[in-house]
């Protein structure tokens, strides 16, 4: 596999382009076509069959290590994308985890906070705000009906 960090040349873009665009043609539904009027030409032309079986051979020689290279030059990018798209998850799932842990300390610090009033019993006075102040206990009577604000 060629060094990603290296800037190809001239000649491998060349050699690229064209390995890519054999394998777009040997892949399309016209060169199948071609290859099936080729096959069936030595039964129009039997002398031709040693020639035609010569000429596959060569086709064959030259089309496998072109579509081996096109398909290694496509899936060059398929690769990038799929190395970029590992990164970016992984820097996702570390911000959830960060995220997750933040949860837990805020859960645990309101049950800490509601493990801690419901030790403290009763209030006698509770403050909605600075300025009201609500007397929940009549001193003399026990639970009063509710108070006004002062």
């Amino acid at each position: 596999m060629p060094n990603p960090s290296r800037k190809p040349t001239l000649i491998s873009q060349v050699n690229d382009h064209i390995a890519v665009r054999m394998t777009i043609i040997f892949g399309s539904i016209w060169c199948v076509y071609a290859f099936l009027v080729f096959s069936l030409i030595p039964l129009a032309a039997p002398a031709w069959q040693n020639t035609l079986l010569y000429i596959s051979n060569c086709i064959q020689l030259v089309a496998l290590p072109a579509l081996m290279v096109g398909n290694a030059v496509l899936s060059q990018g398929s690769d990038q994308r799929a190395a970029e798209d590992h990164a970016a998850l992984i820097e996702i799932l570390n911000d959830v985890r960060a995220e997750v842990a933040e949860l837990k300390a805020i859960t645990n610090d309101v049950a800490r906070k509601t493990d801690e009033a419901a030790r403290r019993g009763p209030s006698e006075v509770l403050s909605i705000s600075d300025e009201a102040v609500i007397n929940v206990m009549d001193p003399d009577h026990g639970p009063a009906a509710p108070a006004k604000a002062e």
